[in-house]
């Protein structure tokens, strides 16, 4: 078999990949949705592909893997690897489980980051208001995050929050030192959730980049008695192409709540010092940033080995990335956690994608299937959004 093509289209929002082979089966990827930008990204590496067997996935992945980067360039890759995972399955007559090691579990677990409720402002009220709306949500989630400090609208509507001024524009372009006000609002409004979630639901908080040392020691120490499942890219996180292992390392050896971080990161090697140093408890690579599939479950088993548990990142990475989602978590080791369950964006795509489970999740739990490839496909409702340009992206 070989590689005769390589597509991409801009579906909706998100880069979605093709690679087309010989013997009529081909694969696909997606990338996150806020990278309609991606798509001359992804087709700079079409001249490597050529020729090339796509069940030879690492033969082909050593070829283009050193020429991404941390996120967004290294999605253009991730959306690749996962394409040639679909073929690799779909030519063998297996999920793609299967060639990653088999399951571990039937049923793989997730995170609310995905199902969403707008919020009226960034009172403790208003937290608590929106989190009884996502405990209520029917896919019975057993653990929600939520954005708070930098990842929220805090900054800006929060008088005196930081003794920086606030910034717009960028994604998470706030960062500096929390006053006194603003360590106390933040410590309200996540008393405020827990209060509405008890030890039902774990809750875990999206909390910057930004903060600095002092901060993020001082309100994970306050929140410890809360029994957290985790704060999230404290320090570095989206779109920053470094880690600081050695900073996190402060954080986590100062708190018992667990320190996360990793969505941003490209390659098994980026979190080698995180991870061999136990910098933090809890790593979140997304498989459309990381790598890849493959990628994601090195990562997971050597995390494991050092005693760092996984919660994959995944709020943008499209019903594609979802059913990769499931593939690889149902084979990673019992260092997993859950991962962050993505949605439709538009909610369309669930009328153009075959093979998912209705409901697909039940009690925060998706079940695992065994449809050849990744085990979702096109149906012809989907040529109706092809944009200009891509009208031969499925021919």
């Amino acid at each position: 078999m070989k590689i005769t093509d390589l597509k991409c289209a801009i579906i909706g929002q998100n880069p979605v990949v093709r690679v087309v082979t010989d013997e009529g089966i081909d694969g696909y990827g997606q990338a996150e949705n806020p990278k309609s930008y991606l798509k001359p990204h992804v087709m700079y590496y079409k001249q490597w592909l050529l020729d090339e067997d796509p069940t030879n996935v690492e033969r082909v992945m050593m070829k283009i893997r050193r020429m991404g980067s941390f996120k967004p360039w290294g999605s253009a890759v991730s959306a690749i690897e996962m394409a040639l995972w679909d073929i690799a399955g779909k030519a063998a007559g297996l999920p793609v489980y299967k060639l990653l090691g088999g399951k571990v579990r039937d049923k793989v677990r997730v995170y609310n980051g995905g199902v969403r409720f707008p919020m009226n402002g960034s009172t403790p009220e208003d937290y608590a208001e929106n989190m009884a709306k996502m405990k209520a949500s029917p896919e019975g989630f057993t653990i929600i995050k939520q954005g708070i400090s930098f990842h929220s609208a805090m900054p800006w509507q929060v008088p005196q929050f930081s003794y920086d001024e606030p910034r717009r524009g960028a994604p998470h372009a706030n960062r500096g030192l929390l006053t006194e006000k603003g360590l106390k609002h933040i410590i309200a409004c996540v008393e405020a959730m827990k209060s509405v979630l008890g030890d039902e639901i774990g809750l875990a908080l999206d909390c910057g980049p930004g903060w600095m040392v002092t901060d993020a020691i001082r309100v994970a120490k306050a929140l410890e008695p809360l029994n957290l499942m985790w704060m999230e890219d404290m320090i570095t996180g989206d779109y920053m192409p470094y880690v600081l292992a050695d900073v996190y390392r402060d954080v986590t050896q100062a708190t018992s709540t667990p320190i996360h971080t990793g969505e941003q990161i490209y390659l098994r090697q980026n979190f080698r010092e995180l991870i061999e140093g136990r910098a933090v408890r809890v790593i979140g690579p997304d498989p459309e940033d990381v790598g890849g599939l493959a990628e994601l479950k090195w990562v997971a088993e050597y995390a494991d080995l050092h005693g760092v548990m996984m919660a994959p990142h995944g709020i943008f990475d499209g019903l594609i990335g979802l059913a990769g989602l499931v593939q690889v978590c149902a084979t990673l080791p019992q260092n997993y956690i859950a991962f962050e369950y993505p949605i439709a964006r538009p909610d369309w795509w669930y009328e153009i994608v075959d093979g998912l489970p209705s409901p697909i999740v039940k009690d925060g739990l998706i079940e695992v299937w065994d449809r050849p490839g990744l085990g979702v496909t096109f149906n012809e409702k989907a040529r109706q959004y092809l944009s200009a340009g891509d009208e031969t992206f499925f021919d």
